[in-house]
This record gives C-alpha cells, sequence and structure tokens, in this order.
C-alpha cells in the first residue's frame, strides 16, 4: 500500500489499480484457509470453497455480484394524502405508457381513476388545526369586534399568555337583522421557522379546550358591550388546504376577511424568501380571493399539521440489461401477493431504453378491504426485498436479495475523513480508520456480527438478574398470587425469548434482525387492590436485587430493564383491572359480597386486601356447629314466611267482594295536590 502520510497527489500514482471483486474473493478464501497460498507455500486453488453465508465479510454479495447478478432495488419514494397528491402520482406513472391497476385492467381515464382512488380515502381524518366559531350578535359593527379579538389576541386565546396565534375573522348579516361573526382560529403549533419540530403550542381539538376559547371570547365580546345571541358548533379544519378553504367560506356573499397573524416572508435579494413567525402581529383585510388565497398559503407553510398517510409510492427497479416484459410480470406477480386486497397500480418506465434500468412505478393504497393499515418499516422493506427477487428470479432474472448493510461497493468516504486520515494517520478515530482503509482495498462492508454478539453477552448477565428476580416472586408464597402469577408468565417468555436469539447467534444469523415472539399472558380480571399489590412487590423486589449489584455499570443496565419490564407489567395489569370494572357494572352488592369469599387465588389476595376475615376453619366441630346454626336460623325465617301467607289469607277472605268509590276528603284534595 502506497504511503498514506505524503500528500494525495503523491498517494496516488500512475497505474494505480484497486483490487477487483474476484482478487477480493481470492484474498478472502486464502485469509480463511479456502483457496490460495498456504502457510507451507502449497497451492490450494483447485480445493472446494467454503460455504459463503451473510455472516462472513460480504463474500457471498461480492460472489453474486461479480457474477453480474445485481442487487434487488425496492424503496419508498413518498408517501401521500388525498385525491390531488393521487393525481399527481398517476399522471406521472402514464408519461410513458397508460398504468395498470390491481385487476389488470389499463388506466386509460385519468378522471375516472382518481374518482376510484377518492373512496380509498373516505375515512380518513387528518388533524384538526384550526377551529371556526360561528355567533349571531346584536348590537355589533365592525370596530368593537376588532377591538375585542385585538384585546382577546393580546391576552391569549386559550389562556393567559397564548398570544402568537393566527387568527382570521369575517362580520356579514345574520337572521332576524342581527350580525354573524365568523372567527377561524389557528389551534395547531405555528413554528418559528421550516426547521422548528416542537409541537408545544398545539392546542387539543376537545371538549374542554373548546369550552375554555369560547369563554374568554364571549368575555372579551361582553366586554365591549356586544351580546353574543347564539353560537353555532364549531368546525374543525385540517393543514394547509383545509385553512384555505375556511378563510374562503367566510369570505361568501362579499364579505371583508381580516386576516392576523405574525407569519411572514423574509426576503432576501436575488434569493427566495425565507417563512419566519415574528414578534409584531401584522393585520390585512380585504375581499380579494387570490390575496387570500395567497395569505393563506404564508400562513399554512408555518403550521406543523399531522396529515394521515393515503398512499404510498413505491419503486420497484431491474439491471439495464434485464428482459422488460420478464421484469414487468415479476413486479405484477410481487405486487399481487404483497398487496392482496390494496388498490394499486403500476407503469413501467424505460420499457423501450435498453441502456437505462427500467423501473416500476407503483402506488399502494395502506389501506386494504378490511380497513387494515400498512405501516411499513425496515423489516418490511427487507423481506419486499427478498420476495421480490423470489420472484424475479422464478423470470429467470438474474438478481441479488442483496441488503443495504451487505452492498458490495466500499463506503464513500469524505474529504474531511481522508485528510484527518492522511494528517493523523493511526491516532486517528478507529471509525474513520475502518472506513478509509475499506476504500483504499475497496473491500466492501458487512453486518459486525462479532459487535452483535458483545452486546447480547454484556445484557445477557443483567437479563438473568430480571429473570432470576421474576423467578424468586413466582416461588415466594407469602408474595400476592397476582404478582406470582405475572412474575411466573414473564420469566417464561422471556427465557424463551433469550433462548431464541442465542440460537440466531449460534447460526451466524445477526439478533438485531430477529423478530419477536407472541407470549402469552394471563386475562384473568383483578380488582384494582389486586393490581397496585402486585406492582408494589415488583417494585420493591427490583430496588432490593439493584441495591445488591456492586458493578455501577451493571445496575444501571438492570434499572433500564427493570423499567421496561414495570411498563408491562403496569399496562398489563391495568387491562385486567379494566376487565373487571367491564365485568362487575351490572353485578349485584350480594353477588360482589360472596365474589369476595371465593377459595380461588386471585380471590383470597382480593379478600386479605379488602381486610375480609374468612370464616373457614380446620376444626370440623367448629363447622358443625356452625352448619347447625345456620340451618336453624334458616328454619326460623320459613316459619316466619309461612305464618306471613296465613295472616294474608285471612285478610284476603275479610276483604268486601264490591267496592263503593268515594270522592276524597277535601283536605286529602289539598294534599294530593
Amino acid at each position: 500500500m502506497n504511503d498514506l502520510s505524503k500528500s494525495r497527489s503523491g498517494s496516488r500514482p500512475e497505474g494505480r489499480r484497486l483490487p477487483t471483486y474476484f482478487e477480493l474473493i481470492k484474498d478472502e478464501q486464502r485469509r480463511r484457509g479456502g483457496g490460495g497460498g498456504g502457510a507451507g507455500g502449497k497451492s490450494q486453488s483447485h480445493s472446494p470453497p467454503r460455504s459463503l453465508n451473510a455472516g462472513g465479510s460480504s463474500t457471498a454479495t461480492a460472489l453474486s455480484r461479480a457474477a453480474g447478478n445485481n442487487a434487488v432495488v425496492v424503496k419508498v419514494l413518498s408517501y401521500g394524502a388525498g385525491s390531488g397528491s393521487a393525481r399527481n402520482v398517476l399522471a406521472y406513472q402514464a408519461k410513458e405508457e397508460n398504468a395498470r391497476d390491481q385487476d389488470g385492467r389499463e388506466v386509460s381515464d385519468l378522471n375516472a381513476a382518481v374518482r376510484e382512488w377518492e373512496r380509498e380515502f373516505a375515512n380518513r381524518k387528518g388533524s384538526k388545526d384550526i377551529v371556526r366559531f360561528s355567533y349571531e350578535l346584536e348590537n355589533a359593527d365592525r370596530e368593537k369586534l376588532a377591538r375585542a379579538l385585538d384585546a382577546l389576541a393580546a391576552d391569549g386565546f386559550r389562556n393567559a399568555g397564548d398570544t402568537d396565534r393566527t387568527y382570521a375573522f369575517s362580520v356579514s348579516d345574520g337572521v332576524k337583522g342581527q350580525t354573524r361573526l365568523q372567527l377561524a382560529l389557528v389551534i395547531a403549533h405555528e413554528k418559528t421557522g421550516r426547521g422548528d419540530r416542537t409541537s408545544r403550542d398545539r392546542i387539543r381539538a376537545e371538549l374542554d379546550d373548546i369550552h375554555a376559547i369560547g369563554t374568554r371570547l364571549d368575555r372579551a365580546l361582553r366586554g365591549e358591550g356586544i351580546n353574543p345571541v347564539f353560537r353555532y358548533p364549531v368546525d374543525f379544519a385540517s393543514g394547509p388546504k383545509g385553512l384555505t378553504a375556511t378563510l374562503h367560506a367566510m369570505q361568501r356573499d362579499g364579505a371583508e376577511v381580516t386576516l392576523s397573524t405574525k407569519t411572514y416572508i423574509k426576503q432576501r435579494p436575488g434569493r427566495s424568501g425565507v417563512y419566519e413567525r415574528g414578534d409584531e402581529r401584522r393585520t390585512i383585510t380585504t375581499t380579494n380571493h387570490k390575496e387570500i388565497t395567497q395569505e393563506g398559503k404564508t400562513i399554512a407553510a408555518l403550521i406543523q399539521t399531522r396529515q394521515p398517510r393515503d398512499f404510498m409510492h413505491l419503486l420497484l427497479s431491474g439491471p439495464a440489461n434485464v428482459d422488460r416484459d420478464q421484469f414487468i410480470l415479476a413486479g405484477r406477480d410481487f405486487l399481487k401477493e404483497q398487496f392482496a386486497g390494496h388498490r394499486y397500480a403500476y407503469a413501467v418506465h424505460n420499457r423501450n431504453d435498453m441502456e437505462k434500468h427500467p423501473h416500476l412505478h407503483v402506488i399502494v393504497s395502506l389501506r386494504n378491504a378490511s380497513g387494515k393499515m400498512v405501516n411499513p418499516n425496515i423489516r418490511d422493506f427487507t423481506e419486499w426485498r427478498v420476495r421480490f427477487a423470489d420472484k424475479a428470479r422464478e423470470r429467470g432474472i438474474a438478481i441479488d436479495r442483496q441488503k443495504r448493510v451487505e452492498r458490495a461497493g466500499a463506503p464513500p468516504v469524505k474529504r474531511w475523513e481522508w485528510e484527518m486520515f492522511r494528517r493523523m494517520g493511526a491516532t486517528a478515530p478507529s471509525n474513520v480508520i475502518d472506513k478509509v482503509l475499506s476504500k483504499v482495498h475497496d473491500k466492501p462492508t458487512a453486518p459486525k456480527l462479532e459487535v452483535a454478539r458483545e452486546k447480547f453477552q454484556q445484557t445477557k448477565s443483567s437479563i438473568n438478574r430480571i429473570i432470576d428476580m421474576l423467578e424468586g416472586i413466582a416461588k415466594d408464597k407469602s408474595a400476592p398470587s397476582t404478582a406470582r402469577e405475572l412474575s411466573q408468565d414473564l420469566s417464561v417468555g422471556l427465557r424463551r425469548e433469550y433462548d431464541r436469539l442465542e440460537i440466531a447467534i449460534r447460526e451466524g444469523r445477526d439478533p438485531t434482525l430477529e423478530k419477536g415472539q407472541e407470549h402469552m399472558l394471563r386475562s384473568t380480571p383483578i380488582s384494582a387492590a389486586q393490581a397496585s399489590a402486585a406492582k408494589e412487590t415488583l417494585a420493591k423486589t427490583a430496588i432490593s436485587v439493584a441495591s445488591n449489584i456492586a458493578n455501577p455499570a451493571d445496575r444501571v443496565i438492570f434499572e433500564q430493564a427493570t423499567k421496561v419490564i414495570g411498563k408491562v407489567v403496569g399496562l398489563q395489569l391495568d387491562s385486567r383491572v379494566a376487565k373487571e370494572k367491564d365485568r362487575g357494572q351490572g353485578a349485584s352488592d350480594s353477588r360482589k359480597s360472596t365474589a369476595l369469599e371465593t377459595k380461588s387465588a386471585a380471590g383470597r389476595d382480593h379478600v386479605a386486601e379488602q381486610g375480609i376475615v374468612t370464616k373457614t376453619s380446620n376444626n370440623r366441630a367448629i363447622d358443625a356447629a356452625r352448619i347447625a346454626a345456620s340451618n336453624a336460623r334458616d328454619t326460623r325465617e320459613n316459619d316466619r314466611e309461612e305464618r306471613g301467607r296465613d295472616k294474608q289469607k285471612e285478610r284476603d277472605r275479610g276483604i268486601a267482594k264490591t267496592v263503593k268509590l268515594r270522592p276524597p276528603p277535601s283536605k286529602d284534595r289539598d294534599r294530593s295536590r
């Protein structure tokens, strides 16, 4: 290797060549003892190569790429919401040829296709970002209303200090000669700039918050001598389009719209403007439709909205030398299997240009026919790549199921990383050294299984402490039965999960990519007292175990693990308490009292926690006496009931068979009134 301590111009002599994939594979096999010259100088080039798996340093991927196989490309280009965004994607799909839908039909009419996609978005709901109040007022004029709203904005809409919100109002003729006021208020968080990612100023669109705003608004109007007669139900709108639509609705019938905001565009000479939120309010009053639209867009640029995802724009790409027809059929097979029940449409680009990579642009509805949403993550993308590669290979397309972390090319090196390595040499950070040397040797990167194994071993000891703690609680007969049962279930689930991860490590798989499994927990209803006792038992035991750990690092890991366990325990116990509440809503008091004396483990805990003493005994004589007393009591009650029935029969015989109705006395009439 050239001396990298020299200048960059001197470190690149003429004719320097990076090793090829085949040379890299030979070096790797020689290092592993599977090929090339050995220590004794004997040639082993004809020995069979070792089996290459993903655990090796991407040798299998490099071999596949060197043989001409391309890496599969399946990625999401964007997400979208609404029919307008769907129209844009459908139009882009059809720029070379018409798309086809999930039923194989050609999408020739764009408008009809958009109407079909609109039905997919009918049940979606965006975030509530704008609220609109509508009042019928008496004794109101525009100047008084403007003063009242200015005073409210200076004091705060939701509470004191909430003074940065954008609002707009319009005044028009109401019913029966009254005045109608419409006030639109932005309740979403308004960012200070495009880079603001906080949401601290968002007002929840809940009854209490809207009622608080309405109360402060009524007080401000009455302070100016304006009497609200009636308030219509509030309306909500979502996102930039919702804000613009609200402003346009307030401007109907030629009403003037007054807009007050702290958002503006900071102009820069020769460059585009920057959206910012300042300290001073600016007010615009206009009836111009275009001006209202433009101001609405300016304000909406800094509204932190939470729009739903209706669809995703997916890309399936293939190598340039692939059979186009077979590639399209492979993509069709993949979509039909992976997104069964979803609406989608796909179209191919670069079908006839043999020098470019053909690719499919796919629009897929995230909600299927049964209403279930797809929320893809990195594991889903990995699974899609594998499935698409399988479909392509079935069609005879040489394609590799390569993950991003197993790319066959060396990682890119930035200029500052190269300069740091050149100047500092061996004293440079280890990650920079590894990156630069990988680039110099053209060595592809691979998942570092050893690092994952070390991390696994570090956490294993702490998890073993958790399992031992749970098993100790499960065996402790003095602990509440709810805590014992839950500890037993959790310890079994944790032990099974870590046994499965150990098998993955042993077989050379990355444990961080292993999917978790579901483990059953009990769902028997319990009382709130039982849940509280179980939580207290687990918390005290965890504190006791942590105090006995000498190593501070191990103690921190153990405490972090107990926090996770505590959250799981809390959620599980709370769900069982909710079931107990639902079950006991229609039960009578007598049924609840007898339920406390059950002989089950959970029932005994509940009796003990309520302070009720059970009346069971191991003394047979005492039990016999108690039974005899109970039978005597039942006999006396039966005699009383029998005597009561005889007296009732005697009274019935003395009643006359005819009854004369007489008017009640005067005092009774007055009393009845």
